[in-house]
């Protein structure tokens, strides 16, 4: 068995190769491991911080005044509006009813057709309506008709009433020749009898009489005259009255042919159209609805927001179906009362269970003009702001 070296220093490897406690001839004496071996890991340098950077430093800055400057900006603007998001567009949609029964014959518009003033809608079978009014009107011109024969009676009998007068004048004047006869004849008689015969004075007497009775006859014919002008005057009284109540009838079934065709009562387009040419209508049942040109936004603001709000200041609607520009519109009115006041069975606050709520109050905005490129109607959401610091 070999001997071991004791020499200080030195030992022998697994390899047979001797160790000192030294590097060998040629090796780095940092301590550090050969480059050249494979399990070498080179030693990381500590990076400085890019805080340490006066550039960064400066960049960093320079974001933080944009940021703060931006955001006063911002907040100035934005303190110059109220807006809200809880708002729509409003309108009164008008609906067409027929207000007489028939069959619907024909329908002139189209399912969101543009309709003007005036304009035919939908034409009711008329012939009813038509045969009504003929016959009214026929009624109408047979009255007219009695009228003027009764005029024709009243002037005849005007002409007998004055023939009748002058009949009576003609009997006065002979009775009162008769009268003033036998009168001299009684005071003939009376100064000298012999002067006047029984004969004479007899027929004085009786043609006095004759003629008094004929004067009394032809008064009462005059009065009978009379009586017949104020009885053909009063009969045509009577006719123009019965005259007015056919033409008034004449008039309503006039009105009625007319309702037989539905025009559009505004400018608007159609909606709900639910009609079609061969169906029966009764009055009151809806056919279609009018969405007015007449267009607006109710937005319903907080209690809060209206206490710089004022009736005409400007306000700009961004709506939800129009991708461009926010129209232009001003505040037209503030509704006198929140929204829950009018609902159909207001809160009770008598309760002793009270929270408050910050209110909704309902704002009337009105277009300054409408949005050409943009069809909007009733019901589409909104949202606008008020210019309430200028």
């Amino acid at each position: 068995m070999a001997q071991a070296d004791d020499r200080p220093g030195e030992r022998e490897s697994a390899t047979g190769r001797p160790e000192t406690g030294r590097p060998e001839t040629g090796r780095p004496e940092t301590g550090r491991p050969e480059t050249g071996r494979p399990d070498h890991k080179p030693e990381t340098q500590k990076k400085p911080s890019p805080f340490s950077n006066p550039l960064v430093l400066l960049g960093i800055g320079v974001v933080v005044v944009i940021v703060l400057v931006s955001g006063l900006l911002w907040w100035l603007e934005a303190r110059r509006w109220e807006s809200t998001d809880d708002a729509y567009v409003d309108g009164h949609i008008v609906r067409l009813a027929p207000q007489v029964s028939g069959v619907v014959v024909k329908v002139y518009v189209t399912d969101n057709a543009r309709v003007v003033a005036g304009q035919p809608i939908v034409d009711i079978d008329p012939a009813t309506f038509s045969a009504q009014y003929k016959q009214a009107a026929a009624q109408a011109a047979q009255s007219e008709a009695q009228i003027g024969q009764q005029e024709a009676q009243v002037t005849a009998a005007k002409a007998t009433y004055a023939q009748a007068l002058a009949d009576a004048t003609a009997a006065a004047a002979q009775a009162q020749q008769a009268a003033d006869d036998l009168a001299r004849y009684r005071h003939l008689r009376a100064i000298a009898a012999p002067a006047v015969s029984a004969q004479q004075f007899d027929q004085a007497l009786q043609t006095a009489r004759n003629t008094a009775a004929q004067h009394q006859s032809a008064l009462k014919k005059a009065q009978n005259a009379a009586a017949q002008v104020t009885a053909a005057e009063a009969q045509i009284k009577a006719s123009e009255a019965q005259h007015a109540a056919s033409q008034a009838q004449a008039q309503q079934t006039r009105i009625t042919l007319g309702y037989a065709r539905i025009v559009s009562p505004l400018d608007g387009h159609v909606a709900n159209l639910n009609i079609a040419p061969g169906g029966f209508v009764q009055p009151g049942q809806e056919l279609m609805a009018i969405v007015p040109d007449n267009l607006w936004i109710t937005a319903n603001y907080k209690e809060t927001q209206l206490d710089l709000m004022r009736v005409g200041q400007r306000a700009d609607v961004r709506i939800d179906a129009c991708s461009g520009a926010p129209v232009r519109a001003h505040v037209d009115s503030i509704q006198r009362g929140a929204g829950q006041a009018f609902a159909l069975l207001p809160p009770q606050n008598a309760t002793g269970n009270f929270v408050k709520v910050v209110q909704r109050v309902p704002v009337k905005i009105v277009f300054d003009r409408l949005p050409e490129d943009c069809p909007i109607g009733p019901g589409m959401s909104a949202a606008p702001r008020v210019l309430v610091r200028p």
